[in-house]
């Protein structure tokens, strides 16, 4: 399993490299990887997103500098902008466990054990996936696509960015809870690298595990 950091890279750029990635594992030519990256203001719809998630209309949101882009993941409307720690595992499952609702688990756990290592306590909540601060503060959001048992798209913890961008939309559909972020929580600044290798020796020490 190796590592790349894709630093600040375009969206769909990033979505076209984690395909490349996929197609070659499918093929065994490349090993899995372990990709972080931070997005320029994009909005994804998954392939669950509902007509009314969108709170802004495209030409505001152009007129804003925030892209749309339409994705094969699954769950609904999210934002990424700078600040926002970006995590895409592209791995067979194979190589670890066939099981895509462990999988999902496995994310929520990385997560977890990384921000316990800086302080702050969170967790999970029941019939929703992501990682939770209090169990009201969505604080990373999740969600994937998996082909023949390869993986694309992942997690994006918010560490430092701008939360107003989820303005914008119904953040995965949820109405009840507010979105919240690791500086909004430590009340302190925060960069994404203070907690990028820490994310993914977990991640890297949960799938192994596995084995």
């Amino acid at each position: 399993m190796t590592t790349e950091d894709w630093g600040l890279i375009e969206f769909s750029e990033a979505w076209r490299r984690q395909r490349e990635i996929a197609d070659a594992i499918l093929v065994s030519t490349s090993d899995d990887v372990l990709v972080t990256c931070q997005h320029p203001p994009v909005i994804t719809r998954g392939r669950r997103t509902l007509d009314n998630a969108m709170l802004t209309s495209d030409a505001l949101l152009q007129q804003r500098g925030i892209s749309l882009v339409d994705v094969d993941r699954g769950g609904e409307a999210t934002a990424h902008n700078p600040g926002q720690l970006v995590c895409y595992p592209v791995v067979n499952l194979e190589h670890f466990r066939p099981d895509l609702h462990w999988y999902l688990r496995t994310l929520e756990d990385a997560v977890i054990a990384t921000l316990a290592d800086v302080g702050l306590p969170s967790g999970r909540v029941d019939g929703k996936t992501g990682v939770w601060i209090d169990g009201s503060r969505k604080i990373c959001a999740i969600g994937i696509h998996c082909r023949k048992w390869v993986t694309t798209h992942g997690l994006a913890l918010n560490v430092c960015n701008d939360l107003a961008i989820f303005d914008n939309i119904i953040p995965c559909g949820i109405t009840d809870s507010a979105v919240t972020s690791l500086a909004q929580e430590l009340r302190r600044g925060v960069d994404v690298h203070e907690v990028q290798e820490s994310l993914l020796t977990h991640l890297q020490r949960f799938l192994l595990e596995s084995r």
